[in-house]
């Protein structure tokens, strides 16, 4: 249950546009000498202003294969160079292009309430088990009211992320 809370906060810190952040770029991979290395194992990734992402490779040759990947990960995001670095505009928000946050926002929200349910489901029948193979009825019962007690923790920090 932690790591669907774990999950929907990275996958929030992407969808979080309009301001540029470097987390953003988080989950970009470049190809580098014939592998595929995250954006931060090859370059230094900034945030100059509110609406500037700067990336400086450490190899200048990077500078194309870092814009590819830019390009490649779908993220809306136009990179440009001045030979030393490459530079992404972060537009401002549409009302359209909000809309499209939030709906976003709210399918990694009802993707970890699935990965919750799905982990209380699989803590019930692990304890069911146990008592089927001789766990006392009192121990089974209290362990059932404590993963229903955490299911809602859970349920109720999904929905504090996506208000915020």
């Amino acid at each position: 249950m932690r790591k669907a809370i774990d999950h929907l906060e990275q996958e929030l810190t992407k969808v979080r546009a309009g301001r540029a952040n470097p987390n953003m770029l988080e989950g970009i991979r470049v190809d580098y000498y014939g592998s595929e290395v995250p954006l931060t194992q090859v370059s230094n990734v900034n945030t100059p202003d509110a609406r500037t992402i700067t990336i400086q490779p450490w190899e200048k040759k990077m500078i194309e294969p870092i814009e590819k990947a830019i390009i490649a990960s779908n993220l809306g995001f136009n990179p440009s160079n001045n030979g030393e670095q490459v530079i992404i505009n972060v537009p401002m928000l549409t009302e359209e292009r909000r809309k499209d946050l939030v709906k976003a926002a709210h399918k990694e929200g009802e993707n970890a309430r699935i990965s919750i349910r799905g982990a209380r489901h699989k803590a019930l029948d692990g304890i069911k088990k146990l008592v089927k193979d001789g766990l006392s009825e009192d121990l089974g019962k209290d362990a059932e009211a404590e993963v229903e007690k955490r299911t809602g923790i859970y349920n109720k920090k999904v929905d504090v992320l996506l208000e915020a």
